[in-house]
């Protein structure tokens, strides 16, 4: 069965990452932004601190966000990002109806997809450490 040539796949992970990748840096240019405002009173789910959770959720959704839009160390970046997400998704918003836990789970979703697939040629990674393939024929 034909599911697309490697240049449609590997397009297809390039706007998925980076579309992804944005979606989340928005949310961590949040968090940076308001820190001083949320910093004492961010979710403490794992017991390291208000002001700690919110730093590493910030290093995440902004440092991991990035990597993630370059295709960068991506496996390896995916893996802070889904783990924020399963913070969000069973503990935090645990008691809140699917509604308000439903962009976690989306966004849990495509991690777990990016980690899978990794990111494509189109990324630094492909660039930086894929050998040279002869593309075969599509099968």
């Amino acid at each position: 069965m034909l599911l697309g040539t490697q240049k449609q796949i590997d397009s297809g992970l390039f706007v998925l990452r980076v579309a992804i990748g944005c979606f989340m840096l928005v949310h961590g240019i949040q968090k940076l932004m308001g820190f001083s405002e949320m910093a004492d009173k961010f979710p403490d789910p794992i017991g390291m601190g208000s002001q700690l959770s919110l730093v590493m959720a910030i290093g995440a959704e902004v440092g991991c966000s990035l990597l993630l839009i370059l295709g960068l160390g991506t496996r390896i970046a995916v893996i802070p990002l889904a783990f924020t997400m399963i913070v969000a998704l069973f503990v935090v918003h645990a008691a809140d109806p699917w509604k308000v836990k439903e962009l976690a789970a989306i966004f849990l979703t495509v991690y777990a997809v990016i980690f899978i697939t990794g990111p494509g040629r189109c990324s630094l990674d492909g660039r930086l450490f894929c050998k040279t393939r002869v593309e075969t024929s599509d099968q």
